[in-house]
């Protein structure tokens, strides 16, 4: 009887953690959209503006959000110039 319950707890465990997971991914992914989709805009500003004397400054806030997405992607680098390679790391996930 006490195997019931603990496979019973052990699918309920596995199940929450899987939810847990799938938000956590789909959180992470509408971020990297949101970056994408702002990278995009200050890129097309970029070739809009190309002649701009306000080139320098669209440059730099593309710069700046580059920055932001490498640091979500790979985490912070504690002003230390790291390589990055996100298929290779491992990946955890914070607890909620």
């Amino acid at each position: 009887m006490s195997d019931d319950i603990s496979s019973a707890q052990l699918c309920e465990n596995i199940t929450r953690e899987s939810l847990q997971l799938n938000q956590h991914l789909e959180k992470m992914t509408e971020q990297m959209e949101n970056v994408s989709v702002k990278l995009s805009w200050m890129a097309y500003d970029m070739v809009v503006l190309r002649t701009s004397p306000d080139l320098a400054e669209s440059f730099k806030n593309l710069e700046n959000e580059f920055l932001k997405c490498k640091a979500v992607i790979c985490g912070p680098t504690d002003g230390q110039d790291k390589n990055c390679h996100p298929a290779t790391e491992e990946h955890n996930i914070p607890p909620k």
